[in-house]
């Protein structure tokens, strides 16, 4: 079986402007956990999923630091820190989605896409064309589905 044969073809996304709280209402009306993120032709330029609207809501761990000299020394990754605050400030899905999604093609076969996600540890892809442009999208449910 190829991508094509157990993507859902008929997929919601939304575009880097959207709001968030727009993006939650989407999730909660349609029963989903993510959707890509297109640029105006199509092209998927991110993902988001239910994680990354609750990590919104988390608890921001502020880095240990010691004081030098009128300075400040961080002794934990302080980009860790920025990248929360970014995360709870965030207003639009850009400031909360994953760039750099991985895809995959339409005729890619099922197995490569099963490899894939469980090598990455994620739940959904996004199947596009040559161009990067949103066809499908596929879910561990799917795969099931086509399997059994």
């Amino acid at each position: 079986m190829k991508a094509a044969d157990i993507m859902t073809s008929d997929v919601i996304s939304v575009k880097r402007e959207t709001p968030i709280k727009e993006i939650a209402q989407i999730f909660i009306n349609n029963k989903i956990g993510g959707v890509p993120v297109v640029d105006d032709d199509g092209k998927v330029v991110g993902i988001i999923s239910e994680t990354d609207l609750v990590k919104k809501e988390k608890n921001v761990h502020i880095p240990s630091y010691i004081a030098i000299l009128q300075g400040i020394v961080f002794l934990e990754s302080f980009k860790k820190f920025e990248e929360d605050i970014k995360k709870i400030a965030a207003y639009k899905a850009e400031d909360i989605m994953t760039p750099n999604v991985i895809t995959v093609r339409e005729d890619d076969d099922m197995e490569l896409v099963a490899n894939i996600m469980l090598e990455k540890g994620i739940n959904r892809v996004p199947v596009t064309d040559e161009q990067k442009r949103l066809k499908g999208m596929i879910c561990r449910y799917d795969i099931i589905k086509a399997v059994f």
